[in-house]
């Protein structure tokens, strides 16, 4: 019996994604399949990087396929390729940087500026090209963090190369002053010196550039929702219902300004106790997952507090990199493929398709 196409096809929508539920037909990841007698190829290409689950949905589709009676041979070959989606409108999107993810809290102290690193770190370890800014002025944390020091090079004396560290390029005002110096700044000079790092840095072809927002909703927060090209936002909070409050306020400002919400991670969700193990929910339970249901948003992931996290971020090797293996490590690998997922099924940019009118005289 002669397997055709049709064939392949309708076993293809039974094999469902497992990062994204859905069949790997109706969401067009299935491509260039050839038949060569009974023998069959494809290439599965996902919208989000997963190198961690190229084998799995490798060995998926081949099992499923090898269910089809007189089937030959089975080639199935799993990458994934990042796109550039659209933005607020009228923000055109910056060279090199095809999505731009802010991580955002309404409140200082709740492990947001660990979150980026880490959720960057994990884009990075599954494939994907990944940049960091640290967009908080007054007090920087992502040179301790990765474990940078010194100063950015500057080939042409006008745009700054970026930091790199664990396959991550950074820039962050950290870089630029002395870590003692404060930044005795009024609103103004901190949103010119934000777009300057941002825009001067001259970004290597970077599939997402994750930003490190300080905490709260004043004029950083607002320059980036009106002048930088942003794709979607992350709501990092905690349990406790005052950090909740801030957070609500956080995410309807992103609202507000037409930036999707990718989704809300809970820190310090629970505590375990290094001696005997009792885990206890020392800041609440249940507030973001309420939360979420009030803004239709959906929880990402949730982290426990845990001394190591404190511990690795402060010695510049975060957990994903400092402890890959571990469960913390798996749930920020989680949370990173989830928010990549969310944000390749929003809109695509569409800008660069269209072509530049040109009026001459003639």
């Amino acid at each position: 019996m002669a397997i055709i196409e049709l064939d392949i096809q309708n076993a293809l929508k039974e094999v469902i994604d497992p990062n994204t539920g859905k069949d790997f037909v109706s969401s067009k990841s299935a491509k260039n399949i050839k038949l060569d007698d009974n023998h069959v190829s494809l290439d599965i290409v996902l919208s989000y990087p997963a190198k961690s689950q190229f084998e799995l949905i490798q060995n998926l589709v081949k099992s499923k396929l090898n269910t089809i009676v007189g089937i030959g041979n089975v080639t199935v070959n799993v990458g994934s390729r990042i796109v550039s989606h659209s933005v607020q409108r009228g923000v055109p999107l910056l060279p090199n940087v095809k999505n731009i993810i802010a991580i955002a809290s309404g409140k200082g102290g709740v492990g947001k500026s660990t979150t980026a690193v880490n959720l960057a770190l994990a884009l990075s370890l599954e494939g994907a090209s990944v940049g960091i800014l640290d967009a908080d002025i007054y007090g920087p944390s992502q040179p301790q963090m990765l474990g940078i020091s010194g100063r950015p090079d500057s080939a042409d004396g006008k745009s700054i190369e970026p930091m790199e560290a664990h396959g991550v390029q950074a820039m962050s005002i950290g870089f630029l002053v002395d870590t003692d110096t404060p930044m005795v700044w009024r609103g103004p000079m901190v949103t010119g010196a934000l777009e300057q790092l941002l825009r001067d840095t001259k970004w290597r072809d970077l599939d997402y550039l994750v930003i490190d927002l300080p905490p709260g909703t004043g004029d950083i927060q607002l320059t980036l929702s009106q002048k930088v090209p942003v794709t979607g936002a992350l709501i990092v909070t905690t349990p406790q219902d005052i950090a909740l409050l801030d957070a609500r306020r956080g995410l309807k400002m992103f609202e507000k300004v037409g930036i999707p919400i990718l989704g809300i991670v809970e820190n310090m969700s629970t505590h375990i106790c290094s001696n005997c193990g009792h885990e206890e929910h020392i800041f609440g339970a249940g507030g973001a997952a309420a939360m979420c249901k009030d803004y239709k948003v959906d929880l990402v992931g949730s982290l426990p507090l845990d001394i190591k996290i404190r511990e690795q971020s402060d010695s510049g090797t975060p957990t994903v990199i400092a402890d890959p293996n571990s469960e913390i490590a798996a749930i920020y690998k989680q949370i990173a493929r989830t928010t990549a997922v969310k944000l390749s099924q929003l809109a695509l940019d569409h800008s660069n398709k269209f072509p530049n009118i040109v009026i001459q005289n003639t």
